[in-house]
């Protein structure tokens, strides 16, 4: 198990990831898997408007074929994905939310 799938482990067994719901498109089984969820508040319009900024971070291994446009549900609200990134090594992804 490499160090990003620990700092996974430990923070599931801490609490601290949520469990996200993703129905692949080509009708394989529904899958839910632990991951991170950040709901930061962003600025735009040159500072007038406030926005949230939804992301997910989750392990590469899992959620394979998770591509812009799906949706996933976290929390009981569904989420369109807008942008996926690898991270670091790529053993890490985030994908960038927009709440539906």
């Amino acid at each position: 198990m490499g160090l990003v799938e620990q700092v996974y482990a430990a923070a599931a067994n801490a609490g601290l990831l949520r469990d996200c719901h993703w129905q692949p498109a080509d009708s394989s089984p529904l899958q839910t898997h632990a991951v991170g969820f950040a709901a930061p508040d962003d600025t735009v319009f040159d500072g007038l408007v406030s926005a949230t900024d939804y992301q997910m971070s989750y392990l590469a291994s899992v959620f394979a074929g998770l591509a812009v446009r799906d949706t996933v549900e976290i929390g009981g609200v569904i989420y369109q994905v807008r942008d996926i990134r690898a991270v670091g090594d790529g053993s890490e992804m985030r994908a960038k939310l927009t709440r539906l």
